[in-house]
């Protein structure tokens, strides 16, 4: 009776550890490994898969070292929790990749309460959610997250920490505790009497993320990405008005504030009387200009052509959206003249809108068309009657 399971997967061959692994068996394992690798000399890697390992001894690891040894990138995946603790008591963790086990969930039937670039948010049951990332090979993208979280609350930001990673489907999640959490767009759709508190709720936590100050590395900067959007639109804008735009730009002096970076009322939940972040991965550094712009985008500038976008994005209608940007204006700024606060307004659309072209021309269809067109004639105009995208 065999004591492994294996299979080659192109240059990959993949091992599969069976019950207990102690001195008893573990030479007749590892004879069992070296006559696979006999019969498969074209694979030059190997993984070992643990889902069905219970217990491992001294012994067997021993043999994980040896095979080390003729596997540099070794790495072994699908560890339960009980032998992983293995693993990491005795310094494998630090030597090669061990990863662990995930538990397996389902969304089906469950509320979505928030949806991004990057993935859907779920409410699982009364007091936990869970991000699904679109991109299957996600696991990169939740440990930036978490690492992106935890900067923001290590700083004093209200944030939901995620405190387990699941298997969703073929793809991967992030689960966070958020006991009778209420997102503010489902606050406004139940309450829509209540918006102008909802607004005040919303500057508040803003205002508080933006007097954050982090360090040099410690998050993305916004100010480096806007950059990339407008050299992008300079073969698309006139010489005069696209050269002007990537100036603009580049005169916003580095600021290490931090900004969320994805700021709306879907990603902003409220929490015993306490307004929390969620959706931490767009968090970054910046000029304000940066941050406004897309909160302008998500109330408006996302469904400039098409109305109904913000319908299916937020839940709410486009005159709410609209209702939303103008007041969130004017708490931020609160102090500052109509005209003012309509040219800070300006700058942040200019921003917006270069964000929205320059998807729109790398996705070209005819839907997009009609956006090229209304972005394109907005920042041209916007050009003519600004000059600076910071102020005072």
């Amino acid at each position: 009776m065999n004591l492994i399971e294996a299979n080659a997967e192109a240059e990959t061959l993949r091992i599969y550890l069976i019950g207990h692994i102690d001195s008893a068996n573990a030479a007749q394992i590892e004879k069992e490994i070296t006559e696979v690798r006999n019969a498969h000399p074209e694979c030059t890697k190997m993984i070992i898969d643990a889902s069905k390992l219970e217990y491992i001894s001294s012994a067997g690891l021993r043999v994980i070292l040896r095979l080390r040894k003729v596997y540099p990138d070794l790495k072994l995946v699908n560890v339960s929790a009980e032998v992983y603790e293995v693993f990491d008591m005795t310094g494998f963790t630090e030597m090669m990749t061990v990863e662990k086990a995930y538990r397996v969930i389902s969304t089906e039937g469950c509320e979505v309460i928030g949806q991004g670039a990057n993935g859907k948010v779920y409410r699982i049951d009364r007091d936990t959610i869970v991000k699904v990332y679109m991109n299957p090979d996600s696991l990169p993208d939740i440990q930036r997250e978490r690492e992106l979280a935890r900067h923001a609350f290590v700083l004093g930001i209200p944030t939901a920490i995620p405190y387990d990673v699941v298997r969703v489907g073929e793809g991967y999640g992030s689960v966070f505790e958020l006991l009778n959490a209420t997102s503010f767009a489902k606050w406004l759709a139940q309450k829509p009497e209540d918006l102008d508190e909802i607004v005040r709720e919303s500057v508040d936590l803003l205002k508080k993320i933006h007097s954050t100050v982090v360090k040099p590395g410690e998050v993305p900067d916004m100010r480096q990405t806007a950059l990339k959007w407008v050299t992008f639109l300079k073969d698309y804008l006139s010489p005069e008005k696209g050269e002007k735009l990537v100036a603009m730009v580049e005169a916003v002096p580095v600021d290490y504030h931090m900004m969320h970076g994805d700021y709306h009322i879907k990603n902003v939940m409220l929490q015993d009387g306490e307004a929390l972040l969620i959706d931490m991965d767009t968090l970054c550094h910046g000029h304000p200009v940066f941050e406004f712009a897309s909160i302008f985008n998500a109330y408006q500038g996302f469904s400039c052509a098409d109305h109904t976008n913000i319908e299916r994005f937020l839940g709410i209608t486009y005159e709410q959206g609209a209702q939303l940007w103008n007041k969130t204006l004017k708490y931020y700024f609160e102090g500052k003249s109509e005209e003012e606060i309509a040219a800070i307004g300006d700058r942040a659309k200019i921003i917006g809108y270069s964000r929205i072209l320059r998807r729109a021309y790398r996705r070209p269809d005819e839907e997009n068309s009609a956006v090229i067109a209304f972005c394109k004639k907005e920042i041209e105009d916007l050009l003519e009657r600004v000059d600076s995208l910071t102020w005072d």
